[in-house]
């Protein structure tokens, strides 16, 4: 029976690594798979999913209007797909997790949901938070804050590596803009004097 799976972290866990690996074992046995990442993620190249260690892979590019399942039941229907797997998951919509949960359920096709669980501001995104009701699994990738603790929370800061509190929810960037922290410190540092 097929799952809809949501591995989840922090930035720089490794998501995009894993599904990349993920995607090589399937394609290494000699299976179909179909890759999708979000087109709102500007920083490489267009339909393309790279991680930060350099392995990269085409993928369909998605946004808000997409049918995930409409696209992938067109390819499944080409020659059979053993996986689909999402990069960016958080930037889902709910009707789009639902419809990734079709894919699972109805088409038996396994699906694999990369993403950040929240933002910023410790929030859920749409995606995540749709992902964490729907999955039939839900799989933690850990990172590690400076502390050595487990990363769990995004701190978004500004030039200066200040921590920034207000903003929209999207705000693409990498390690100049984003560092993975523990709770505590993430905590601390909007009280910087505590």
């Amino acid at each position: 029976m097929a799952k809809l799976y949501f591995y989840y972290a922090s930035m720089n866990a490794g998501k995009s690594t894993t599904l990349l690996q993920a995607d090589f074992n399937y394609r290494e046995r000699g299976m179909r798979t179909m890759l999708f990442t979000a087109a709102v993620d500007d920083r490489f190249a267009p339909g393309t999913i790279t991680s930060r260690i350099g392995l990269t892979a085409p993928a369909t590019m998605f946004d808000a209007a997409t049918d995930l399942a409409a696209l992938a039941l067109a390819r499944h229907a080409e020659a059979p797909l053993a996986c689909v797997l999402v990069d960016e998951a958080q930037f889902l919509s709910a009707a789009q997790v639902a419809q990734l949960a079709v894919l699972a359920d109805d088409a038996g096709i396994p699906v694999l949901a990369y993403g950040l669980r929240t933002d910023f501001r410790g929030a859920l995104f749409e995606g995540s938070a749709r992902l964490m009701a729907l999955a039939d699994a839900l799989i933690e990738i850990k990172s590690v804050c400076a502390c050595g603790r487990k990363a769990t929370m995004n701190l978004r800061v500004d030039g200066e590596g200040r921590a920034v509190a207000e903003g929209r929810q999207t705000e693409i960037g990498g390690n100049d803009r984003y560092v993975a922290l523990c709770r505590r410190h993430f905590t601390q540092a909007f009280q910087p004097d505590a």
